[in-house]
């Protein structure tokens, strides 16, 4: 019976770990996509769900540059 107060809370502080990692990678592995070319700034912000205030032309860029440069551990990689 011990046993379970100790399992138990222990399982629901690993679950929110695992969704931050997963929502992690699934940014980074968008902002990656997005570097290699595979889509482009519209999919990008719709994959990412940021909010496009203007569909002025270099707005969108800006959006996902800046939103990606913070996601980069390496600064000398430019989007």
């Amino acid at each position: 019976m011990k046993y379970l107060f100790v399992v138990f809370p222990l399982f629901f502080l690993i679950y929110p770990a695992e969704a931050v990692t997963t929502k992690m990678f699934k940014v980074l592995d968008t902002c990656a996509r997005y570097r290699l070319g595979e889509i482009n700034d519209i999919e990008t912000i719709e994959k990412l769900k940021l909010k496009l205030i203007n569909s002025s032309t270099s707005q969108p860029k800006d959006l996902v540059k800046k939103y990606c440069s913070v996601f980069t551990p390496n600064e000398k990689i430019e989007f």
